[in-house]
């Protein structure tokens, strides 16, 4: 196995996909402004939009004051991979809040590696 802190090629995917099969899944981008199409998810204190309907997975995302997500995660971008085993995958992570379940089948952690919020996904397949 390839030593995780190797440099890559220009070619080379990175490690967590080359060796941990991590799947991309969507980049997350803050905004301030209004996008027609939002869905409010009231637990979060936030509008999502644009998932459904872009080919490369870009999802904006509008906080209200007081959303009780991280500040990171509120001002940067993030982007997004599905795991296949979330707790192991977040083991020795330094972890940005908590676990979530956003949706029934779907477990979410966000991370923090090298100042950027990540956030990995587990999807429950029946």
């Amino acid at each position: 196995m390839k030593n995780k802190k190797h440099h890559r090629k220009e070619h080379e995917s990175p490690y967590v996909i080359s060796e941990l099969g991590w799947k991309y899944h969507h980049l997350g981008i803050p905004t301030e402004t209004s996008i027609p199409g939002e869905r409010y998810l009231e637990e979060y204190g936030m509008y999502v939009s644009g998932f459904e309907s872009s080919p490369y997975g870009i999802e904006w995302m509008r906080f209200e004051e007081g959303s009780p997500l991280s500040e990171i995660i509120q001002t940067l971008p993030h982007i997004a991979f599905e795991v296949d085993d979330l707790d192991r995958e977040i083991k020795g992570k330094e972890l940005i809040g908590e676990i979530t379940s956003p949706m029934e089948g779907v477990r979410s952690a966000m991370i923090k590696e090298n100042g950027a919020p990540i956030e990995l996904i587990e999807f429950k397949r029946k």
